[in-house]
Formats: structure tokens, sequence, C-alpha cells
């Protein structure tokens, strides 16, 4: 896809669950086509620690070199002030925080060979918090204590002709994010538009489904923004909702009125619903609706 329409779509990174980024493989044609990605790998990949003090030389043979161990293992050595706090954005239940830490490493890739120098990205995020978590395919691509759930990403330090400036903390996060929210897409398709919902015998017509439901979604997004420069706490929900009043008005409901009114109490609702959970983290955001809400 990359060779083919690379150049026709404009973008910065490529990202993706562990079910890619487990094959050494993959993470190699995409630095050799000097892309920038950030893929999830599982939490048993092995690597060795770049920056970790060397062990004492012996005076004999080969210089040792850090140990090789798995990420799960290494991140258990980290101390507690290594995790840096980043807030990405803000979100419908409170601001998305994600804690953070990378290291330059080593990983093994086949028949345990040595491969090439990448960057290792931990994220962890509390166990109490129930929003939808980063997209993962396989059960060992998390693991998880008492208090929080981790994952891990690995991004290339070079390209096949460049090599590639080391990316802060915060432009991570947003990819790691933006991978999210592009598997919270396929799912709102899934459950709005019936794109999980078909039936067919034949490829052609699966494109065709697949094609119509991805417009079904595009246009409910477009009116979800459309109506959010009015009222900014509107949902996509909310507009699939009002649509379908709409078009029902007719056979069931008293008038546009009407339906008005239940649109606009829904709102008041979330945004009352908003603000005492800001208020309940001590962070009080701007309101979003005219209308005060004591």
């Amino acid at each position: 896809m990359l060779d083919a329409w690379g150049e026709h779509v404009p973008h910065s990174w490529v990202t993706g669950d562990d079910e890619l980024g487990r094959h050494s493989r993959f993470r190699h044609e995409l630095r050799e086509r000097g892309e920038r990605s950030v893929l999830g790998v599982p939490c048993t990949t092995t690597m060795r620690d770049l920056a970790a003090p060397l062990p004492e030389y012996q005076g004999r043979g080969r210089r040792p070199k850090a140990p090789w161990q798995s990420v799960t293992e290494w991140r258990h050595s980290l101390p507690a002030d290594a995790w840096t706090h980043l807030t990405v954005r803000d979100g419908e239940k409170g601001p998305v925080d994600i804690e953070m830490v990378t290291r330059r490493v080593q990983t093994r890739i086949e028949r345990k060979r040595t491969g090439p120098e990448e960057w290792l990205v931990v994220t962890r995020r509390p166990q109490a918090d129930d929003r939808t978590l980063e997209p993962h395919a396989s059960r060992d691509a998390t693991d998880q204590d008492t208090q929080h759930r981790y994952q891990y990403y690995l991004t290339p330090t070079d390209g096949s002709k460049v090599a590639f400036k080391e990316p802060s903390l915060a432009e991570l996060a947003r990819v790691i994010k933006a991978g999210a929210c592009i598997e919270a897409s396929f799912k709102r398709g899934k459950g709005e538009v019936g794109m999980d919902e078909y039936q067919v015998r034949t490829w052609p017509g699966w494109h065709h489904h697949m094609a119509l439901s991805l417009l079904a979604v595009w246009f409910l997004i477009g009116e979800t923004h459309r109506g959010q420069q009015l009222t900014p706490a509107l949902t996509l929900p909310q507009v699939h909702y009002g649509l379908s009043v709409l078009l029902l008005e007719v056979f069931c409901t008293p008038g546009i009125d009407y339906s008005c009114r239940q649109v606009q109490r829904q709102l008041l609702r979330n945004e009352s619903a908003r603000f005492y959970h800001h208020r309940t983290r001590k962070c009080i955001p701007q309101r979003k609706l005219r209308r005060e809400i004591q």
C-alpha cells in the first residue's frame, strides 16, 4: 500500500498494534522505506539496554555487554522517578493522561540474531482508568501489576539513508493515542452503521459494504464536528439519534421542536456530568455550553 499510494497519502507516522510490531521483518521493511513508525510489541520481547552500565571487564576476552532480558524484566528495574506524566488532550471523561518512559535498546530478531538499535517506549495507565485502551491484538501485548497496566512499543532510530531525530515524549504520546482513536473509529463504525454486519461471497461485495459504511461514519463525524461549533458537547451517538428522530418525524414524533428539546436536554446532562467529573479531579474545565451549571 505504501509503494502504491504512499505519495498520494501525506503522513508522518505509521502505527499499529503488536500483531504488526512482533514481526521484525515488517519493522525492517518500514525502516528501509524511511518510514517513522510506532508499533506495539509483546511483553516478552527480548532487548538489551544500551544506556545501562556495562559489567566490569575482567581483562580477558571480549568486553562484556549489557545482558539480554525481556522488556517486562527491564521495566521492573526502573526507579519510581523514571516515569514522565503527560496530558495528551481533553477527553469526554476528563484529561487524557499517560505516563511514559523511553530508552535506546537493541532487540533480538528471528533465530536469536541481534537486531538494529531502536527506541523502546513503555506506557502505563492506572487500573482504575476504564476508558478505551490502546489497541492490542493478543494477550501478551500488555502486562499489569496491582496499580497499573503497561504496554510496549518500538520506534526506529534511523531509516535507509538518514538517522532519525529522537522523538519527544509528547510526539510519541500523540501518535500512540492517534492509533487508539483509529481503533475507536472502527468500533464506532461497527456499532453505529453496521460495519461488521454483512453476508457477502466475493471480495468486491465486501469492498462495497466497507466503502458505504466508511462513508456513513464520515458523514456522522462531519455532522458532529459541524454541530460542535455551536454545541461542543455534541457526540456522535447524539447526532445519530437526532438524525434518526428527524427521519421518523412523520410517523411517531410530535415535531422538530420536540426533537430539539430532547437533544438540548441530553447535551445539558452530558455537560453537567463532565463538569462534576472534572471537579472531583480538582481541575475545573471551561464550560462548553452557554447555560450556567451550578
